[in-house]
């Protein structure tokens, strides 16, 4: 069972927020009373998120956006304060994998697609939506690393590259926020039950059964579990909670 967290009043933004660890969070904070945006490239799945929690009675707003493109991001930004007045909460998650490669073949567009989204996309996230908080003097942000941001594996060097940088953009901008009452922190999940992960499962890429024994756990985690991570971090509750990288993955990094 979750905890019950109440954040009438509040507003939240997630990117890559209509599948996945995205969608599970903007739930969860539609849920706890947030209004939220849904930020996301995905058109398609973006409007049928979108609908989905307004149906349920939820104040939502889906905008499309392409995180490696900073424009973009800032016209979201700019929407989200139009639409609801402030900017309290972000979990900057929006994020691809890229095929495992030998780091002696991988091409360079692989290298700089994948960075540009997983690593450039979060900084301009970051940035922008600082920029609003910074007029508030308040907010909480979680940017998504990953277990591939505290640890290597073989096949995976650009991809691991941009989520261990999405560590180091979140502990120096939260030193440097957190006097100014914002503070920053990021998630870092494991294998999580995602259509990104099934669409790497169905392309060879990954291999289910050995990925949960591979988890001390003993499986997959849910979207749900990285969306109680990303709320707890954003309430009250880790007030005093500045900086760190969460790992949150069945156990994988702790062996």
């Amino acid at each position: 069972m979750n905890p019950i967290y109440d954040f009438a009043g509040q507003v939240a933004v997630v990117t890559g927020g209509s599948s996945g660890m995205g969608l599970a969070t903007a739930r969860a904070f539609a849920e706890a009373g947030a209004a939220v945006v849904i930020a996301d490239i995905n058109e398609t799945t973006l409007g049928t998120a979108a609908d989905e929690l307004t149906a349920a009675g939820h104040r939502v707003l889906g905008v499309r956006c392409d995180v490696s493109q900073e424009d973009s991001v800032a016209a979201m930004v700019k929407t989200t304060v139009e639409a609801f007045g402030r900017l309290d909460m972000a979990f900057n998650n929006a994020g691809i994998q890229v095929p495992p490669s030998d780091a002696a073949d991988e091409p360079a567009d692989v290298f700089d697609r994948v960075n540009a989204i997983n690593l450039r996309g979060v900084w301009a996230c970051m940035k922008h939506e600082l920029g609003q908080m910074r007029t508030q003097g308040s907010g909480a942000i979680v940017n998504c690393s990953s277990l591939g941001g505290l640890v290597g594996l073989p096949g995976r060097a650009a991809y691991h590259a941009s989520k261990h940088g999405v560590i180091g953009l979140t502990t120096s901008a939260a030193l440097e926020y957190a006097p100014r009452g914002i503070r920053i922190n990021a998630v870092c999940p494991g294998t999580i039950e995602t259509p990104m992960v099934a669409d790497m499962i169905t392309k060879g890429e990954l291999d289910r059964a050995e990925a949960a024994v591979a988890t001390p756990i003993g499986r997959l985690g849910q979207g749900e579990e990285i969306a109680g991570s990303v709320l707890w971090l954003c309430s009250p509750g880790a007030s005093f909670v500045v900086g760190v990288a969460l790992p949150v993955d069945g156990g994988y990094t702790a062996r």
